[in-house]
């Protein structure tokens, strides 16, 4: 019985270093990106990103809580613009400030979550105008510490995230081009 004891608790020391060993090798910085075409000027998707208040028309995050609180400060619009939030899991907390709006063509926000994780990363959002259509940018990047490293070796950060982003961009598209 000791032998079996002792092969588990080998067992489950090697898993847990392996792990550990695993999430040590990941970068040290992250980065998700994706892109769509919007039939619209460059001008109309800047203004329904670099507004704070327009978000509720496409943020694939403002309607996965009905009962997140939000507030406004600073900016009505462009740099120095700051949305705070507070919701259930499936949202978080945290706060978004605008510190570069390059009409209209750039939107960076400093993107700072308390809970349920902290996080402090960049959010940029990039117009580019392709003819009648504008090639429009979402990226999210910043450090992870070890414990985000974990993270990363159990869940793909990438496609989770990627789908709220791709879910973003088509509610976009569709209010840009309405």
């Amino acid at each position: 019985m000791l032998e079996v004891i002792v092969v588990i608790a080998l067992v489950l020391a090697i898993a847990i270093a392996a792990v550990l060993i695993l999430a040590a090798t990941k970068p040290d910085n992250f980065s998700i990106r994706r892109a769509a075409s919007i039939k619209a000027p460059p001008e109309r998707i800047f203004s329904l990103i670099s507004d704070f208040h327009q978000w509720g028309g496409w943020s694939p995050w403002e309607n996965k809580d009905p009962g997140m609180t939000r507030t406004f400060s600073g900016s009505k619009a462009g740099k120095g613009a700051v949305y705070a939030w507070e919701g259930n899991n499936n949202v978080g907390t945290g706060q978004m400030e605008i510190v570069e709006a390059a009409t209209p063509s750039k939107v960076v926000i400093k993107l700072d979550f308390l809970r349920p994780f902290e996080a402090h990363n960049t959010a940029e959002f990039t117009m580019l105008p392709q003819g009648s259509a504008t090639e429009v940018n979402w990226e999210m990047r910043g450090p992870l510490a070890f414990m985000h490293k974990l993270m990363h070796v159990f869940f793909n950060m990438d496609k989770m995230v990627g789908k709220d982003f791709e879910t973003g961009l088509a509610n976009l598209k569709k209010l840009a081009e309405a």
